[in-house]
C-alpha cells in the first residue's frame, strides 16, 4: 500500500469513530459531548420539519432527549466514505435504532440509512451535514420521514 492509501484509511477509520461517538453520546444522554461532532455552521434534517441549521438550533433540538427516553440503543453499518478532498468526505450508513420510551408504550425501533457530509476542522472530523432517511419503522413516535430514494 501507499502512504496516500493508508492515510485515507486512516481518515476512513476516524470518520467511523465520530459516527460511533456519535451513537453512543446519543445512547448516553449526552447531548453536550454530541454537538461537539458537529460543525458551527451545520445542517440537519431528521425528518421533514424536524431538523436545524447551526449549531445553537441543534442544541435546541436534543433539549429533553433524556426526558422523553428511557434509552436508545443506536447500531450503525454499511459505512462508505468518498472523499472529496483532504478535509472533506461524503458518507453514507445504515442506521438501527432502537426507542425506549419514558410514556408507557411499546419501544420504537427505527431503520434508515444517514447521509452525512463531513470536513476536518482542526485535525478532528465532524458533522457538517447529517441527513437520516427512513427504510421502516415499528411503533416510532415520528410519523413524517425523508424518505431513502428507493427505485420504483
Amino acid at each position: 500500500m501507499t502512504d496516500q492509501q493508508i492515510s485515507r484509511l486512516l481518515e476512513q477509520q476516524a470518520i467511523e469513530r465520530m459516527m460511533f461517538e456519535y451513537s453512543y453520546y446519543l445512547d448516553m444522554n449526552d447531548p453536550v459531548n454530541m454537538a461537539t461532532l458537529f460543525v458551527d455552521d451545520c445542517e440537519v434534517s431528521y425528518a421533514p420539519n424536524f431538523g436545524a441549521v447551526g449549531i445553537e438550533a441543534y442544541k435546541k433540538t436534543l433539549d429533553g432527549i433524556g426526558t422523553f427516553f428511557k434509552g436508545t440503543s443506536h447500531h450503525n453499518s454499511n459505512i462508505v466514505v468518498d472523499f472529496i478532498s483532504e478535509t472533506e468526505a461524503d458518507v453514507r450508513s445504515i442506521v438501527l435504532a432502537v426507542h425506549r420510551y419514558t410514556k408507557e408504550r411499546p419501544d420504537g425501533i427505527l431503520y434508515g440509512q444517514y447521509f452525512d457530509r463531513v470536513v476536518k476542522v482542526d485535525g478532528q472530523w465532524k458533522f457538517k451535514r447529517r441527513e437520516l432517511r427512513t427504510t421502516m419503522t415499528t411503533d416510532y413516535h415520528v410519523k413524517a420521514f425523508n424518505p431513502i430514494g428507493r427505485l420504483e
